[in-house]
């Protein structure tokens, strides 16, 4: 343990997540994916685990209450073993896609009863299509809402004598502007929260603010708003 009170284990020797059975939770395999940068596939404390994936410790252990991860004890330190490093990797990944938290209960779940590596890379893809699908209907809807929007603007137009109405303008500070590029870009909330170094509770809350100052009802709504305003760029 170091003076910071963070658990290190032997060098690892390798990145990348190799497939595996499951250890504790019970029989399976996951699909192979990277370890962010340099942390040991042995065991993490909590305080490591949550810098090298870029989340908060709250995060960790609302993914303990789901059941998704089980941190072991080691003296007074909790840390995690090798396959909840190995499960973090898919978790992680998931909810960088923005993929609810009962869609990845359930992937979990596929993956701990599949019986072999090729099954659960099988298991895994058809989950990140599936994602892609809800994805392409969301930058559909988000398509058909900017359309909306300039209709009624052009309406407010037409109202006025023809003349350009006037669009009150919207005040970001420099975080919130910050906050909706990434929100313009696709990025989730938790993936904003590790981009800005900011707790996730944060995040929420400052997209919170700017939807509030758009007046309007969810994120894709602002920033249609605001690609029509010219506050971010459309492509």
């Amino acid at each position: 343990m170091t003076s910071e009170g963070r658990f290190h284990t032997m060098p690892e020797q390798s990145k990348t997540i190799h497939s595996a059975p499951a250890s504790r939770t019970g029989a399976g395999f996951l699909p192979h994916l990277p370890l962010p940068g340099a942390i040991p596939d042995n065991h993490l404390a909590i305080a490591d685990m949550a810098d090298a994936f870029g989340v908060t410790h709250r995060t960790l252990h609302f993914y303990e209450e789901k059941g998704l991860l089980t941190a072991d004890r080691m003296g007074p330190m909790r840390v995690y073993g090798p396959h909840d490093i190995r499960r973090m990797t898919v978790i992680n990944a998931c909810r960088e896609i923005d993929m609810p938290i009962a869609e990845i209960q359930d992937l979990m779940q596929a993956l701990t009863a599949c019986e072999s590596r090729d099954d659960a890379a099988q298991i895994f893809e058809n989950a990140l299509n599936a994602r892609k699908r809800e994805l392409a209907a969301q930058q559909s809807i988000l398509r058909r809402q900017m359309q909306r929007v300039s209709e009624l603007l052009e309406s407010a137009a037409d109202g006025d004598g023809g003349e350009h109405a006037a669009v009150m303008p919207i005040h970001l500070s420099p975080i919130e502007a910050k906050c909706l590029a990434f929100m313009a870009e696709g990025y989730p909330a938790n993936r904003i929260a590790g981009l800005m170094d900011m707790d996730l509770t944060a995040v929420l809350t400052l997209e919170s603010d700017i939807i509030r100052k758009f007046n309007v009802n969810h994120r894709f709504q602002a920033v249609a708003k605001a690609v029509l305003m010219g506050l971010v760029s459309a492509e």
